[in-house]
């Protein structure tokens, strides 16, 4: 979720260099129509790998032929307008498959949803979750016809989950808004022109704030993560703000903790620790869980905001199996997960901390994926090395091992083992000198070039508050734009050296906001955040312009968020979707036959200050049911003659 600011932000008061300290306009790509693997779905280097119930089978045939289709973009953009409606081109159908409030598919155990926000905290955990976002597809048997979807809720508003929002407040609220964050697991088919939703399933499952968890890796048990109720520091109560996403080569889910600072009400001295990862009085103010769990409140209990913001593992086969945090990977306000493979089979995870200033990271597994699936890598994600990017002047950059241990990283600098770097994995970046960036969100890896990717989405402090001002190589103080980076490894991706340039400064040139001054033709955006690159090669990019600022500023030509396709070869890009009133456009998956495109469409009707009006929750948008409320729903995309999305 593209925020212009939450608490987590602007806590990075280190000394290193910012990207745009950086930046050489020699190292720029601008793409025509613009401004301007994989981690999602089964596309590129992970087509086929995880196939469920099978090695691949028809799905790698499928993304074969359909990567033989090359790169090209063949439907007509669609234009810009303020709607209150998912709008595709010409040719292509929208169909709503799963919304806020819709069974999630267990036996016996299907509340219906209730527009006025009346369902209860029980049924609410049977049911989908609010503000969907990141997702994957995982095909059964390899079909592109039948398979898993599994998707992120990552927030709540208030304001229409609860029949009069926040007028009164209750345990029984409270325990309704955990049960409306986490994950949904459903099991979804194609028939005939139409996908449906099967009910019930015995892979349907709802993971939330109060599902138990586990934590391994070197962190596991540590004193930091340590409380009255786990003094083991292993066994964890649930898991929230959900954004974006990841998949394994052998079938599971990776979803990412973001803004957990927002939760927890910290005190009016927090400690260095604290501080730096923006826990302070106040943050708790706007879900109030600590007012009826306890645990969310800081002065009672220190180390439990230390036990969010990991990367989650999830068995999306398994509907008993335990979730797993894996702290191998760091703690981070983790946007998502892009997984991939080296030659030799390892697992590579590319990450980017979405708040302003901080880091992107990259995590190499020791050992080789095995054949077998999630039994045979239980402990993959436990062991390898996590290290975060800095980029150099010279248009290369070195990726710094995040090892106990190694240069700074030692006990006399607050880093006794590799626990204390992993918890503190933003002090153990600062220590390194890694480079401060603005707002790393999602993570793409195109399986043909091996260019990895990476949204920057905004960054409004530039030049403000004794921040960074622009310089002559990226000419943004006030960065309200944002861009796309991308950098490819030296070597195989498990390399510690890479080149880097800009793909693309975002902005309308019309109104100054991209450096090619008006040279760029095509279709605009800002704030850029999903991101995909399909098996074909094409970069699907998805938007998240903040409510409070659609349409006015340098948005005042882009009065909806939307979603974009781009050929990085070809120079082009172009419009492929328009999302409703007041929505992010996030979310983004496919079938291995690339003939049915996922996404989702996040918090549609939602007011500047981000919670709805219960008396008026139809004041912005009335989608996708026209009445009740507005929900928060996952959209399925299809060509009407049946063809590959996008060609």
């Amino acid at each position: 979720m593209a925020k212009d600011f939450n608490d987590m932000e602007d806590s990075n008061r280190s000394a290193n260099p910012t990207i745009h300290e950086v930046s050489d306009p020699a190292r720029r790509v601008f793409i025509r129509g613009g401004l301007a693997a994989t981690a999602t779905g089964l596309f590129g280097a992970l087509a086929g790998c995880a196939a469920f119930g099978g090695n691949g089978g028809n799905g790698h045939d499928e993304v074969s032929s359909a990567a033989s289709l090359g790169r090209s973009i063949g439907f007509k953009s669609v234009q810009m307008a303020a709607v209150d409606r998912v709008v595709v081109p010409e040719g292509y159908s929208a169909q709503v498959l799963y919304r806020w409030g819709d069974p999630v598919g267990i036996a016996g155990q299907m509340p219906a949803f209730r527009a006025d926000g009346g369902n209860t905290a029980a049924e609410q955990a049977l049911q989908a979750g609010m503000h969907h976002d990141g997702m994957a597809f995982f095909p059964i048997e390899g079909s592109s016809q039948r398979g898993l979807l599994v998707m992120n809720h990552e927030y709540v508003d208030d304001g229409l989950l609860h029949t009069d929002g926040m007028k009164t407040w209750s345990a029984e609220k409270v325990r309704k808004s955990m049960n409306a964050h986490g994950v949904s697991v459903i099991e979804i088919q194609r028939e005939g022109s139409a996908w449906k939703q099967v009910l019930p399933s015995k892979f349907a499952r709802r993971v939330t704030a109060l599902t138990p968890m586990v934590m391994t890796g070197p962190a596991a048990g540590h004193p930091m993560l340590r409380t009255a109720a786990d003094p083991s520091g292993t066994r964890i109560l649930g898991t929230y703000n959900n954004c974006s996403n990841g998949q394994t080569p052998w079938g599971t889910y990776l979803t990412c903790e973001e803004n957990f600072a927002d939760y927890f009400q910290g005190t009016d001295n927090p400690d260095a620790h604290q501080r730096r990862w923006g826990i302070r009085k106040g943050n708790g103010r706007k879900y109030r869980w600590h007012e009826h769990e306890e645990r969310f409140d800081v002065a009672t209990h220190p180390n439990e905001s230390n036990r969010y913001g990991w990367v989650v593992e999830i068995d999306p086969q398994d509907p008993s199996s335990t979730p797993v945090k894996r702290s191998a990977l760091g703690r981070a306000a983790h946007e998502g997960a892009a997984t991939a493979l080296t030659t030799d089979g390892r697992a590579v995870v590319y990450m980017g901390e979405d708040a302003r200033f901080e880091y992107i990271y990259k995590f190499v597994s020791r050992d080789r994926v095995k054949p077998g699936g999630f039994a045979a890598n239980r402990a993959l994600l436990d062991q390898g090395t996590l290290y975060v990017a800095r980029f150099d002047v010279d248009g290369t950059g070195e990726w710094l091992p995040l090892v106990q241990g190694q240069g700074p990283l030692t006990a006399d600098k607050g880093f006794a083992n590799q626990g204390d770097v992993l918890i503190k994995s933003r002090q153990a970046s600062d220590a390194l000198g890694a480079t401060k960036m603005d707002r790393p969100e999602w993570t793409t890896v195109d399986p043909l070039s091996k260019w990895v990717y990476c949204t920057l989405t905004n960054n409004s402090s530039r030049g403000q508050q004794g921040q960074p001002f622009m310089d002559a190589a990226n000419p943004r103080s006030n960065n309200t734009m944002g861009q796309i980076i991308r950098w490819k490894e030296r070597g195989d991706l498990d390399g510690t050296r890479f080149d880097w340039n800009h793909l693309v400064l975002a902005g309308d040139p019309k109104q100054g906001r991209s450096e090619a001054q008006g040279s760029i033709k095509g279709d605009t955006f800002g704030s850029p955040d999903g991101l995909m690159v399909d098996a074909r090669g094409v970069l699907w990019i998805q938007t998240d312009v903040s409510t409070s600022t659609l349409g006015k500023g340098d948005y005042t030509n882009l009065p909806n968020n939307q979603m974009l396709a781009c050929d990085p070869t070809q120079g082009e890009i172009r419009r492929f979707l328009l999302g409703p009133a007041g929505c992010e456009v996030t979310g983004l998956t496919a079938t291995p036959d690339l003939k049915s495109l996922f996404i989702n469409i996040q918090h549609p009707g939602e007011p500047a200050n981000e919670r709805s009006d219960p008396d008026r929750p139809l004041a912005i948008s009335k989608w996708p049911d026209g009445a009740g409320r507005p929900r928060s729903a996952t959209v399925v995309i299809t060509r009407n003659d049946g063809g590959v999305v996008g060609t």
